[in-house]
């Protein structure tokens, strides 16, 4: 279940009530506010938000996560933000979901990110983006027809299962938030059945 980042930082306990409630193993958030670029300051608070909000929630039997959306891979020192994110925060407490397309989208090779982190992915969401869209952009945000059936677009998807099976990822989400959706869920679950990694 994803949840505002701001009731995470306000009343991380409320929401693991509401979590558990609904029967939740896992619950995270998709955004980080901000305004203009996301900043290394941005970065270091909200790991602590994120270590304090985990640390509640696995007293419920509730795992915490951040799903990346793309905006968190601004450029730091030898890595990115997301880096920080990472180094920050307490692999007990905190876990990450990986959206395929919002890291393809802002540059990163998923595959590697998922090589360098291991463990720390314990949930994905399955989506592709289309061949020909540039890609580095920071923005978080690109066109809902970007996103195309998994397995037609720019994606590596035997490596990437191979490397998602190795660091242990436990779930899988199918995400599509195109116009196309009805045609394209059926034939990215054909793709998903017969991929050999």
């Amino acid at each position: 279940g994803h949840f505002g980042y701001e009731r995470f930082r306000d009343d991380p306990e409320g929401v693991a009530k509401e979590a558990k409630a609904l029967g939740l193993k896992y619950a995270g958030t998709a955004w980080i506010p901000h305004e203009g670029s996301f900043t290394e300051a941005l970065a270091h608070d909200t790991a602590k938000v994120f270590n304090r909000a985990g640390e509640v929630l696995a007293k419920h039997g509730i795992k915490f996560y951040l799903h990346n959306h793309g905006y968190e891979f601004v450029p730091q020192g030898e890595g990115t933000l997301f880096d920080v994110l990472m180094n920050e925060t307490n692999r007990e407490y905190v876990s990450f979901q990986m959206d395929v397309m919002w890291t393809v989208f802002p540059g990163q090779d998923p595959v590697k990110l998922m090589e360098k982190y291991g463990s720390r992915w314990a949930l994905m969401h399955v989506k592709d983006l289309k061949k020909g869209v540039a890609t580095g952009s920071l923005s978080g945000g690109t066109d809902t027809k970007n996103a195309v059936a998994i397995g037609t677009g720019q994606v590596d998807w035997p490596a990437l299962l191979r490397a998602s099976q190795k660091a242990g990822v436990k779930y899988y989400f199918i995400e599509d938030e195109s116009p196309s959706v009805l045609e394209q869920i059926p034939q990215g679950l054909q793709f998903l059945s017969q991929v050999k990694f």
